[in-house]
């Protein structure tokens, strides 16, 4: 038998387990190996091998990031700072950082994306995404998903992130949804495509949905970022797990996410696709903020994402994005860590038991703290997660568990 932790005298315990309306208060949970064994009132606590005194303090799921582009090499200082003074946003920049990443070495490329995992680790990331989409040619899209593979817990193809520089598009997307996705398709779990002016229209990303399908992974779309488009309605139509960006919806795109969903509860019914917005992208692109309280009211499911990248958002912070998405979306405090856990979970898949890492094992459902969940904590140096809006910014995480092991 695994060795257990007792994590008591919690002020606040954020579960995200709807039948137990989500939050206890002078709450517990045991660790028993990996998962979480027992949860709680802590007068009511079983024995442990091991103690720990929250001491009142906030206790929460750890965040799960599921839209990040971690494995590239370079800088787009410049690029940032002409956004600043006023230029718009366009998707071309992409292609500054292909360059620099396929002149990198793998080892190189490996230590980046260790360093902005440890960012994160540290700050409540314990489940992450990440993308390929710098290569943009089979062996550097193949090494890409190589790489990530070995670090983070869900890979994404995104060789349909841009046509690279003096390419053919039509022989691109051949290559794309060929032999590029033929090799990088044993070391990932799903595939994307940015279904954007200045990237891929809606019949290419739809070919692109279709091979993946082909392969039997999963689909997720970048859409409705720089402008209204068909990416939403895409995701929707090929049962996408998620749709990303979304800062321009009509009302018909939000029905149709909503509606997605039919008779889903908690993991009930049919599963639909996850409206997935990127707030700290929205901020540095100077875009419009996704409309994330109309989508929640409507009933579409909503995930929260750091999108790091070197071009658009180049943070891991998630704290930073729900405390934005809570003072300036619209959401409460509890719908933005919802979001920002469990939402992601969904968005990822992983919000049920049994779904495969990319070493191909099974593992337990994250983005909840309930018995046979991963044992993925996050200890705030707060009594309660309104002090991530009420005090934006601040360094509030004390402690991180990944797996049952303090990692912070």
């Amino acid at each position: 038998m695994s060795n257990t932790l007792l994590i008591s005298n919690i002020g606040e315990l954020t579960t995200n387990d709807d039948s137990g309306g989500g939050r206890l208060r002078d709450a517990a949970v045991v660790i028993e190996g990996d998962r979480i064994a027992w949860v709680g009132a802590s007068a009511t606590a079983p024995a442990a091998d091991e103690h720990f005194d929250a001491a009142g303090r906030a206790v929460l799921p750890g965040w799960v990031d599921s839209h990040t582009h971690m494995v590239f090499a370079g800088d787009r200082t410049a690029e940032f700072e002409a956004r600043m003074a006023g230029e718009s946003y366009a998707a071309g920049g992409i292609n500054v950082t292909v360059g620099a990443t396929r002149a990198a070495t793998d080892a190189e490329l490996r230590a980046n994306l260790e360093r902005l995992v440890g960012e994160a680790r540290r700050w409540g990331t314990t489940t992450m995404e990440t993308k390929t989409g710098y290569g943009l040619t089979v062996e550097d899209e193949l090494r890409s998903a190589t790489v990530a593979s070995d670090v983070v817990d869900a890979v994404t193809f995104l060789g349909a992130h841009v046509v690279p520089s003096g390419a053919d598009p039509g022989e691109y997307l051949d290559l794309v949804t060929g032999p590029m996705l033929d090799a990088v398709a044993p070391h990932v779990s799903a595939v994307d495509v940015f279904c954007e002016t200045g990237a891929f229209d809606a019949a290419a990303s739809a070919r692109v949905l279709a091979a993946a399908a082909a392969h039997g992974l999963a689909t997720r779309v970048h859409g409705n970022q720089l402008g209204h488009g068909p990416g939403a309605r895409l995701a929707v139509e090929h049962a996408s797990l998620s749709v990303d960006h979304l800062g321009f919806l009509s009302d018909d795109d939000i029905d149709a996410l909503a509606s997605s969903w039919g008779e889903w509860a908690g993991g009930t019914g049919r599963r639909g696709t996850v409206a997935t917005v990127l707030p700290a992208c929205d901020l540095s692109t100077r875009m419009p903020l996704a409309p994330a309280r109309r989508l929640l009211d409507a009933g579409a499911q909503l995930a929260i994402a750091s999108n790091c990248n070197p071009g658009t958002s180049y943070t891991s912070s998630m704290g930073f994005c729900v405390a934005t998405a809570v003072l300036q979306m619209g959401l409460t405090i509890q719908e933005a860590v919802r979001a920002a856990t469990f939402g992601g979970a969904l968005a990822l898949g992983m919000h049920e038991d049994g779904w495969i890492d990319p070493r191909g094992a099974a593992q337990p459902a994250v983005g909840a703290i309930r018995v046979g969940a991963r044992a993925d904590l996050q200890l705030l140096e707060a009594p309660s997660v309104t002090h991530l809006a009420y005090r934006p910014g601040m360094p509030l995480t004390a402690a991180v568990w990944r797996a049952g092991i303090r990692e912070v």
